[in-house]
C-alpha cells in the first residue's frame, strides 16, 4: 500500500495519482485515474513510440504521462511533436496538459524510489529498452509494458525480464498495436492492473527460495560458471563457441535465508581479515 501523501512531496510518500508527476493541479485531469511513466532519455524513443503513448492517453480517460526531463532542452521539441499529432483531432492542448516532466535525480537510490511514488505502469522505450531504469521500476513494484518484436538485445531487455517474472502477457509480440492494447487494458481495468502489480511485488518478497529473477547469489554462481568456461576455452586454444550454463542441483534449489546469513558471515570475516592485514602493514611502515 502507498503511504499518505505529503505537501510538498517527500520521497516515499503518496500514490502516483496523488503525486501527479509533481504537476500543478490545474493542469490535466482534476482526478487522475492512472499514471503511465517512462524514465528513459528521450534519445531512446522514436516518433512511432511517442505516437503510441499519445494513443494510449486518448484511450485511457483521465490518465497522465510522466516523463523524465532528460534532457531539458528536448522538452520543447516533444511539446511541438504533440501539437502536430493533436492538430487533426484538435486535442493537442489536452494531450500536452496530461504530459508532465520530472527533474533529473542524481542520487540513483532516490531515483529508484521515485518510481513507486509516481508510476502505476512503465511503458517501455522502443527500439532501445530501458535497462537500469527498467530494473528500478520492477523493484519498485511497477510493471512494464514492452514491445517484444525487436531483433537485437537492446530492444528485448524488458521482454526477458517479464518472461522470467511470469508476466509475459505484458510483452507485445505483435508490435505497436498490441503494445497500446496492453497499456490501455492496465489503465482501464483496475482488477487486471492490481493482479499484475501484486504478482510483481510478491516476486520481490518471495523467500526460501528467492524468486529466480531477484536471486543475485544464484546469478553470480552461474556467471562465475560461464567465466570459467570462457577461460578454459581460451586456454584450450579451441575456436570460440557459445557458452551454455548448466546449473547444479544445489544451485537450482535457489537461495534461502540461511544461505544469505552464511554469505554475510563470510563477507564480514573477509572484511575483518583484510582490515587486520592492512593495519599490520601500516604498523610495519
Amino acid at each position: 500500500e502507498y503511504s499518505s501523501a505529503t505537501k510538498p512531496y517527500t520521497l516515499g510518500t503518496g500514490s502516483p495519482q496523488e503525486n501527479r508527476c509533481l504537476s500543478r493541479e490545474d493542469l490535466g485531469p482534476k482526478d487522475v485515474s492512472f499514471v503511465y511513466c517512462n524514465m528513459n532519455k528521450f534519445l531512446k524513443n522514436n516518433p512511432e513510440t511517442m505516437r503510441s503513448w499519445l494513443n494510449i492517453l486518448r484511450s485511457a480517460p483521465d490518465s497522465i504521462l510522466c516523463l523524465l526531463e532528460n534532457p531539458t532542452e528536448g522538452v520543447p521539441y516533444l511539446r511541438n511533436f504533440v501539437n502536430g499529432f493533436g492538430e487533426e483531432k484538435g486535442d493537442a492542448d489536452d494531450l500536452n496538459d496530461r504530459i508532465h516532466f520530472l527533474p533529473w535525480q542524481a542520487n540513483p537510490f532516490d531515483h529508484q524510489m521515485r518510481a513507486q511514488d509516481f508510476c502505476n505502469v512503465m511503458i517501455d522505450s522502443h527500439p532501445y529498452n530501458g535497462h537500469t531504469t527498467a530494473q528500478d521500476s520492477l523493484y519498485g513494484g511497477v510493471p512494464i509494458v514492452t514491445r517484444a518484436d525487436g531483433d537485437d538485445m537492446s530492444s528485448r531487455v524488458s521482454t526477458s525480464a517479464n518472461v522470467v517474472l511470469g508476466m509475459a502477457d505484458l510483452n507485445a509480440v505483435k508490435g505497436v498495436s498490441e503494445y497500446e492494447e496492453i497499456a490501455i487494458k492496465l489503465g482501464t481495468n483496475p482488477k487486471y492492473y492490481q493482479s499484475k502489480r501484486k504478482k510483481l511485488i510478491d516476486s520481490c518478497l518471495q523467500k526460501n527460495p528467492m524468486h529466480p529473477y531477484w536471486d543475485v547469489p544464484r546469478y553470480v554462481k552461474s556467471f562465475e560458471n560461464g567465466l570459467r568456461q570462457a577461460w578454459d576455452q581460451y586456454l584450450s586454444g579451441e575456436p570460440n563457441t557459445h557458452i551454455t550454463i548448466t546449473e547444479s542441483k544445489q544451485t537450482k534449489k535457489g537461495t534461502h535465508e540461511i544461505d544469505i546469513d552464511r554469505l554475510e558471515a563470510a563477507r564480514r570475516k573477509a572484511r575483518a581479515e583484510r582490515e587486520e592485514k592492512d593495519a599490520a602493514m601500516k604498523d610495519e611502515l
